[in-house]
């Protein structure tokens, strides 16, 4: 028996032996390995400090709607306030930023990307821009000028007189794909009319100017009309049309209500009817009043759908994206006339003799001088 175990020792040991030598030759791989991730995450945690650290000159960043994690690295990166593109996207992945907020924010290259974007995920107020203009949905652009005025060292008169410069349009035409003659066309009483986008803007040393800000608005203008390039093609429309239809859309309807308005609008211009808006009236003289003379339901204006069939010269108020939208995918209907009531409840019709009935039934009073 003791012979027996000695030959098992005997012939266990080589067993034992090649067991070691094993175990020893993936300790340089399992070093290697470790190695490798200690620097992977040195160079990972390097790539995501500060730019110039101790740098505190101001860096104006604009995060605008709906950007997310990714495209914010580029926007950061171009301001650069980015060490390391690639570790700045791999922190995006696995940070997992759930808050980001749209803002035009303060920053300076002493400040990590970490914090960076920890202030985009909670919309920190320290570091956002304090100064804004709002351009509101649905305003004329003289009311734009006057907005801007408020903020800026120039009066609504000069803003206006700028925005009328052939040479400086040109300049404009020529930079923004969108833009194109019809805005230069004699019967247009404001060119940019329409072009402004409806959003809240914040002023800053970059856009102090009125060529500043207007480029400001023209580029988010850019990003929602290029988002819909194909189907603004598709309609037929080109985009001078599409936004003085969006405009006269936005003037008549809440946005609840305006895809049937605009699908009213529609079947009208498919028809070769006038439109019959009372708002493009109002823009003639400059009003927002419901109740027009019929003096001025008369005018010879080219603005005046009540008299002339299609569309007027151009857009008649600013625009957001929602009614962009309600142009685009307008609802599909028989209906050719529709009247607000004293709620706002819009009332839709498919001929003369119901909507006169539907006017008198409500106790709407008729147009008078």
């Amino acid at each position: 028996m003791r012979g027996d175990r000695y030959q098992e020792e005997i012939n266990a040991a080589p067993a034992r032996k090649r067991r070691r030598k094993k175990s020893s030759g993936c300790l340089p791989l399992i070093l290697l390995v470790l190695i490798l991730l200690v620097a992977g995450g040195g160079y990972y945690t390097m790539g995501l400090r500060a730019v110039e650290p101790g740098n505190e000159e101001p860096v104006v960043v604009t995060i605008p709607n709906g950007t997310g994690a990714s495209a914010i690295v580029e926007i950061l990166d171009e301001a650069g306030l980015v060490k390391n593109k690639t570790c700045a996207k791999i922190n995006t992945k696995i940070s997992k930023y759930s808050g980001l907020q749209a803002n035009t924010y303060i920053f300076n290259k002493g400040m990590s990307f970490r914090e960076i974007m920890n202030v985009i995920n909670t919309g920190n107020f320290d570091y956002i821009s304090k100064e804004s203009i709002e351009v509101r949905d649905g305003a004329r652009l003289t009311q734009v000028a006057a907005s801007l005025a408020e903020q800026m060292d120039f009066s609504a008169d000069d803003i206006l007189a700028k925005w009328s410069v052939r040479d400086y349009l040109n300049q404009l035409i020529d930079k923004y794909w969108f833009l194109t003659d019809d805005i230069l066309d004699e019967d247009v009483m404001y060119p940019l009319e329409g072009y402004i986008y409806a959003d809240t803007y914040f002023v800053t040393t970059d856009n102090q100017t009125i060529e500043g800000f207007t480029e400001m608005c023209l580029d988010r203008m850019d990003t929602e009309l290029t988002a819909r390039k194909d189907q603004i093609d598709a309609s037929g429309f080109s985009v001078h049309e599409f936004l003085t239809l969006t405009s006269i859309v936005t003037k008549e309807a809440r946005a609840g209500d305006q895809p049937a308005v605009a699908g009213v609008f529609m079947n009208r211009l498919d028809q070769g009817m006038s439109l019959g808006s009372d708002v493009t009236v109002c823009y003639i003289f400059q009003e927002d009043r419901v109740e027009l003379k019929q003096s001025q339901l008369d005018s010879d204006n080219p603005y005046n759908t009540r008299k002339f069939a299609g569309l007027p010269p151009g857009p008649i108020s600013t625009v957001v994206s929602d009614a962009m939208d309600a142009v685009l995918n307008y609802t599909k209907s028989d209906d050719l006339f529709f009247f607000a009531d004293g709620d706002g409840v819009v009332h839709f019709f498919k001929n003369q003799a119901d909507f006169t009935q539907g006017i008198e039934d409500i106790g709407l009073l008729t147009d008078s001088d």
